[in-house]
Order: structure tokens, then C-alpha cells, then sequence
């Protein structure tokens, strides 16, 4: 019996899911018996064991239903990114070959062959959906494709029984129970927008509020609504930010909010501490496709304050260890990579094995490739990606501890730098900054001034370049390697 199963049992007429775009709703029996019906269609469409069924669309209720209904039979659900062109597309299904594709709207804008995903309902409305095989926790079920940060996806397999594990530490990390009431607008072909955004609150008995995307105004409405009650939202903190420069932000509004979920990229201190004197829990967490929540800070608002910046703890069911170059475990406040243990961690990567095996060390530990320190609360503070940093004149420099103190400049709205080469030095800072709305022109030398106060002279960027947007990925995640081809 699968999670849905049992709240379908245990509560069958309490709410479960509404769509806020198209207006719809089920309580846990309904959308129980839709996925039912979804998985027999399946079944019907010939699908077995193992095959793929890729989507490519943006949030509704379908795609949540389609990709629990994969699990029950067995199937293999692939979520695609919807942003990505079409040449794109077709080389991950060229990589994934799935036996079915659904999209929507987004899939039919960039002439992609495919069964529209708004026609399942009805496809499946004579349908009883009872005649399924039997649940299997340790079949493959779901393909992340990395967000690609690196121009090079790679799809992360996972088991119902991994994703379990994700579940059952993000009910603890996030304080789930069967009165949270989640609005899920991160896109949901990324590990936060399916499986962080949907699974806990469902497992847990709450209700599950779907929306189509992030608009600022529109979203800020919905979280200000004390009807639709919402209790948690995750986001990155470039949305948390948006929401902030919206005319109608009043946080008092937001004040039943049991948590503002962020992460998928550094939050700088100074955003964090502005949330917390309006009163309001902004509550940093870690992840990845490849484990699913790792990591995540308490909610009350002191211990976030003491450790402002940081990603918080791990659950009692996984277990963290931060390493140095040479292989050894780090002392408190030293920075070493980011490596894990537990049955939350991934199966493999789609037709890369001999990538999956070099992700592990020699005694099984998964190399997450991020560095980070721990403070003396035991809190982690991601410091950067592994490959992100560089070394000029022999000096460690990472990026985002950098990016952190130019944040903090009151002419920068949001920056990133990267390692360029330098006959002197072997490699220097290059700077990339998007100045507030309100600045027609950086005072660089006011810029400089300010970071030859605040960091070491090895630390401090020797080119700057101002832009009007940061490159980013569907993940919201900076695109490093398209800056660096800018300057090469």
C-alpha cells in the first residue's frame, strides 16, 4: 500500500489537492481513485516494467497523479524541463526513450510530439482503475535530470523507497503534519517542485495546492490569503526576494506562515535578517536530485538569527561528514566537501554508470560535490560547489562567500563570480553584478572601496561586468559556465 493509498483509507473526504489554475479539487478518495485510473491506463497503453513516461509540462494536478500512477505500475516517470528548446528536449528523450510523452501547452509551443496531458482525465473516466500489479518500493520510479549547471545533464534514478526516505526527513525538517497546507509552484521537474513540494504534505495527510508557476503579484495574493491557509512555500531565494519588491508586500499578511522554505542557491545574511525582524520564519534548506532533502534550519526565529546563512541540520535517518582534499575529516568551522550516507541516496545515473560509481568514495559515501563548514551549533553553511572554486596565488577563493559580501553593497541587486585565468596570479575573481533598479551607473571605485574593507586582497575581484540578468537554469540556479564563455 502506497502512502496515498492509506490517507485515501484513513481520511478519504478530507481535501488533498487543489488546482488552482483550472479550479479543481479532491479529497484524498477521488484523487486516490484518479491515480488508480491513470495507472491502468497505463497498463492498457502497454506499459511494463521499467519502461519511461515522460512529461513535459508545466504544474497541475495531472502531472502529480501521472507520476504516483508510473510508481504503481512499475513504470519509470520522467519529468522534463519545459524551458529547454526543443533540440534540447528530444536529446534527453533521445537519452531517457520513453515509451509515451505528455505535455501541454508548453510541449506543443516548441513543435514537440506528444499526447496532451489535459485529455487524461477524460481518457480515463471509464475506467475503474482496480486492477493493478503490486506495489514495488524498490522498483525504479522517477528520472531527475540535473538542473545542468554545467551544460551536462545527467538523470539521477530514484525508488519509491529512496523517495520515502525524503519524505519522512523533510517531515521532520519542515514540521509536517496533517494541518500544513503546501503551494507547490517550483517547477515539477526539479526534486523540490515533485518530490519536496508534494509528497511530505500528502504522506502527512495536509492538503496539496498546486500551482501553474511564479508570478510575485500573484503568488504574494495567494500566501496573503488566510482562506486557502498556506503553511509552507518553498522557493529560491531570487523569488523570496521578488516577493519583497512587490508594492503590496506587507508581512504582517504573511505572519501565519509556519515556513518560507529556501535554497537551491546561497541566501545572503543580510535577506535572511530582513524576514526575520518582519516576524517571519525563512527557513534555509539543502538538497539535490541525487538525495533529496538533506539538510534544513530550525524554525524559530532566534536559532535562525544565530545561524543566519546556514542550512541547518541533518535528520536522525542519513548521516553527513565534510572532508578535506587529502581525505580527512575537517575540524569544527573548517571547509571540507559535502559528502553523504543513508537509504535516501539514488540508485544510479540513466545510462551512466561508470559516472554513479565515481560520485561515491572508496567506503560508499556520495560526493555531493559542495563545500561547507560547520559551526559550533552544528549547523552546516554550504560555502560553494567544489568546482566552483579557485585558487589565486595559492589562496583557497570561494565564489559564493565572495558573492555573499558584495550582496550586502547597497547599489547590487544580485551577482556572481567566477575563477578567470591570470598570468600572476594562476587565477583571479571576475565579477558579474545586476545593480538595483534605482542605479543608473556602479560607482565601482565605491564598489572596490568597499570590498578592500570587507575581504582579504586575494578575495577581491580584479574585473567586474555589469549585466542586466544573470544567466540562470529552470532551477533558478546561475549558469557559471556561460559566464566564463562571455570573458573567455
Amino acid at each position: 500500500m502506497d502512502f496515498l493509498t492509506f490517507q485515501a483509507n484513513f481520511r478519504p473526504d478530507s481535501l488533498a489537492v487543489q488546482d488552482l489554475t483550472y479550479d479543481r479539487s479532491w479529497s484524498f478518495s477521488e484523487y486516490n481513485l484518479l491515480v488508480s485510473k491513470f495507472s491502468a491506463y497505463l497498463l492498457q497503453r502497454g506499459i511494463k516494467q521499467g519502461d519511461r513516461v515522460a512529461c513535459v509540462s508545466k504544474n497541475r494536478a495531472e502531472v502529480v497523479a501521472l507520476h504516483l500512477a508510473c510508481a504503481r505500475c512499475k513504470a519509470i516517470f520522467v519529468p522534463l524541463n519545459w524551458r529547454l528548446a526543443l533540440f534540447e528536449i528530444e536529446s534527453l528523450l533521445d537519452d531517457c526513450e520513453p515509451s509515451l510523452v505528455f505535455g501541454d501547452e508548453k510541449a506543443a509551443e516548441i513543435g514537440l510530439a506528444f499526447e496532451p496531458i489535459d485529455n487524461l482525465i477524460s481518457d480515463t473516466a471509464a475506467i475503474s482503475g482496480e486492477d493493478l500489479i503490486a506495489f514495488d518500493d524498490d522498483a525504479a520510479s522517477l528520472i531527475l535530470y540535473s538542473s545542468g549547471t554545467t551544460g551536462q545533464p545527467k538523470g539521477a534514478i530514484h525508488t519509491e523507497a529512496t523517495l520515502m526516505e525524503t519524505v519522512l526527513n523533510s517531515t521532520l525538517l519542515y514540521e509536517v503534519d496533517q494541518h500544513s497546507v503546501f503551494l507547490a509552484e517550483s517547477p515539477m521537474f526539479h526534486v523540490i517542485g515533485l518530490i519536496a513540494s508534494v509528497r511530505p504534505v500528502l504522506y502527512n495527510g495536509g492538503r496539496l495546492v498546486i500551482s501553474d508557476g511564479f508570478i510575485p503579484e500573484r503568488t504574494l495574493e495567494r500566501l496573503s490569503d488566510s482562506e486557502l491557509g498556506i503553511t509552507h512555500y518553498f522557493c529560491i531565494p531570487q523569488m523570496a526576494n521578488a516577493l519583497r519588491q512587490e508594492a503590496s508586500f506587507n508581512p504582517v499578511n504573511l505572519k501565519h506562515l509556519k515556513a518560507l522554505l529556501t535554497g537551491g542557491a546561497p541566501h545572503p545574511e543580510v535577506q535572511i535578517r530582513r524576514w526575520l525582524n518582519d516576524g517571519i520564519a525563512i527557513v534555509d534548506g539543502y538538497g539535490m536530485s541525487e538525495t533529496g532533502s538533506l539538510l534544513g534550519m530550525p524554525h524559530q526565529l532566534n536559532l535562525i538569527d544565530q545561524s543566519a546563512g546556514c542550512v541547518g541540520t541533518s535528520p536522525p535517518r542519513l548521516t553527513i561528514r565534510l572532508l578535506d582534499e587529502q581525505g580527512n575529516i575537517v575540524k569544527a568551522g573548517e571547509p571540507g566537501e559535502v559528502q553523504v550516507k543513508g537509504a535516501n541516496l539514488f540508485k544510479g545515473y540513466w545510462r551512466k554508470s561508470a559516472l554513479f560509481n565515481n560520485s561515491f568514495t572508496a567506503d560508499g559515501w556520495f560526493k555531493t560535490g559542495d563545500i561547507a563548514r560547520q559551526n559550533e551549533q552544528g549547523f552546516y553553511r554550504v560555502v560553494d560547489r567544489k568546482k566552483d572554486m579557485f585558487i589565486s596565488g595559492g589562496e583557497n577563493v570561494y565564489p559564493a562567500e565572495v558573492e555573499a559580501v558584495v550582496l550586502k553593497h547597497p547599489q547590487v541587486f544580485e551577482c556572481a563570480m567566477i575563477g578567470v585565468p591570470d598570468d600572476k596570479w594562476g587565477e583571479v575573481g571576475c565579477l558579474f553584478v545586476v545593480c538595483n533598479s534605482d542605479v543608473k551607473c556602479l560607482d565601482l571605485e565605491g564598489l572596490n572601496h568597499y570590498l578592500a574593507s570587507h575581504l582579504a586582497k586575494y578575495k577581491i575581484p580584479k574585473s567586474t561586468v555589469v549585466l542586466d540578468v544573470l544567466p540562470r537554469n529552470g532551477a533558478g540556479k546561475v549558469l557559471k559556465h556561460v559566464l566564463l564563455e562571455s570573458v573567455a
